[in-house]
């Protein structure tokens, strides 16, 4: 703002030894109002004077200062900046650097994590297993690479890989609002859990292992966990031990996991820490172009058969409802289509159970040896729609995942009423028409995308998968959490 001199007049009289001839003022007086400059400095006065009467009638932010009291970032922001500020606003993700006895020694010592056999092809390809070689004919040629034998259990691996490549993945820790914990805690228990020589001791060590390392991290100090986040690749009943004699690990009842957020294939619905997250299938897209092209092979298959089961039966489980569905599919073998999983039949390496899945408009899902399976994605992914028994099998899981409003998606049918024969799966299914049949099936095919575990270990180009989905899941939770203003220790 220019500063407006005082009139010099005044100031001039009174140097003077005497005064002017009134003439002289007159005339002097002339000049000045005719004289270019006062005309200036009267325009400028006049702007200074309508400039401040309108600022007068707004108020000041700080973005009306200048720096270093105003906001400067937002007036050189650069627009692939602000874009990659907009895709993380919901947070930024620190990945520990953990001791390499609890994730990469693992994988390298996968010859011993299981009693049986070696689980080194199952872990090959970053997790996803070996290429599903068998399938071609299938599905479509130029799909088929697209396809792996990939193992149900192993979800914490892949999640790995893919967060260390996450574009809202920051090196530094202090500009995180959620850390990652890459602790391979399934593929650390499993080894133990079908060995009668092994004790709880051997079950819990490497948790503990990992709980010691972390709790002693000052991020952790500083939020008791609740801004700490943990990929668990097994059913969360496997880490649930209450008492030394029983199954699995105490891995999710040690103290300092009680604020970690936790993603497992199957959750305990109370438990707010467990997140449902889908167990991985064998199709792991390279691009866009391949999901779509997927949605499209599914949606337009001519499906000969009205429904299916594929599973085996548990005979040491009473009342056995899978024995009683593989009954009730034989019976009906005009309608149903069967797969007796029985022995390793449907094991990796075979095409049968997807082939089913895609001949099928519906499947049927009862709960596995947990209230949940995998075949529950194989088979939306095949685009049938699944049938399920058991509330919890899905509609208490997945809620990320999955439609809101189950009736939309898939069909629910009493169990007890097929017990007791009062419920025929075949004329329920029968009685939907043709177009609710087509309604529901577009339904299950817009989904899968989130039931996917993409191929490249950056995501595709726009689709969201199953990692996006969970990762955007906890970091919004995380940043409700700070809205709260109450958290226990």
């Amino acid at each position: 703002m220019l500063s407006i001199p005082e009139q010099p007049l005044p100031v001039l009289q009174q140097k003077r030894p005497k005064s002017p001839e009134p003439l002289n003022l007159l005339s002097s007086l002339k000049q000045l109002i005719h004289h270019p400059r006062t005309w200036l400095l009267m325009a400028i006065l006049s702007l200074q004077v309508i400039l401040l009467f309108s600022l007068g009638t707004r108020r000041f932010s700080r973005q009306d200062l200048p720096p270093p009291y105003g906001s400067v970032a937002g007036s050189i922001v650069l627009p692939e900046q602000q874009e990659e500020q907009d895709e993380c606003c919901s947070g930024r993700v620190f990945v520990y650097d953990l001791p390499n006895t609890l994730n990469q020694e693992i994988l390298q010592n996968c010859d011993n994590l299981n009693p049986w056999s070696s689980r080194c092809d199952a872990l090959a390809n970053d997790g996803f297993g070996q290429p599903a070689n068998g399938i071609a004919g299938v599905v479509p040629e130029n799909l088929a690479p697209a396809w792996y034998w990939t193992d149900q259990f192993v979800s914490e691996v892949i999640f790995h890989n893919r967060i260390m490549h996450h574009k809202c993945r920051v090196m530094e820790p202090e500009n995180a609002t959620a850390f990652y914990i890459p602790f391979y805690v399934g593929l650390a228990v499993g080894k133990y859990l079908w060995s009668n020589s092994s004790t709880a001791q051997d079950r819990d060590r490497h948790c503990e292992t990992m709980l010691s390392w972390v709790q002693d991290q000052p991020y952790y100090k500083r939020s008791n966990g609740w801004d700490h986040f943990i990929t668990m690749g097994r059913i969360t009943w496997d880490f649930r031990r209450s008492k030394v004699p029983e199954w699995g690990s105490g891995c999710i009842y040690k103290p300092g996991m009680r604020n970690i957020t936790r993603l497992l294939i199957e959750r305990n619905p109370w438990d707010y820490f467990d997140v449902g997250v889908p167990y991985p299938t064998g199709f792991h897209p390279r691009t866009d172009a391949d999901v779509t092209e997927w949605q499209g092979f599914v949606r337009n298959r001519n499906r000969t058969t009205l429904f299916c089961f594929a599973g085996a039966k548990r005979s040491l489980i009473r009342n056995d409802f899978r024995g009683l569905l593989l009954s009730h599919c034989q019976n009906e073998s005009d309608s149903c289509r069967v797969v007796d999983c029985g022995g390793s039949k449907c094991s990796n390496g075979t095409s049968a159970i997807l082939e089913t899945f895609l001949d099928s408009d519906f499947c049927l899902q009862p709960r596995g040896d947990s209230f949940t399976r995998r075949s529950i994605f194989d088979c939306m992914v095949a685009g049938s729609i699944p049938v399920f028994f058991w509330k919890r099998t899905a509609y208490f899981q997945y809620e990320w995942f999955l439609p809101g409003e189950p009736d939309s998606y898939s069909v629910f049918i009493d169990r007890n009423a097929v017990k007791n024969g009062t419920a025929s799966i075949k004329n329920v299914l029968a009685g939907y028409s043709r177009e609710e049949v087509r309604k529901m099936r577009e339904k299950v095919i817009d989904y899968i995308p989130n039931f996917l575990y993409a191929k490249p270990q950056e995501g595709l180009e726009t689709v969201k998968d199953a990692f996006d989905i969970a990762l955007e899941g906890v970091l919004r939770r995380f940043k409700e959490q700070g809205e709260w203003g109450f958290k226990w220790k």
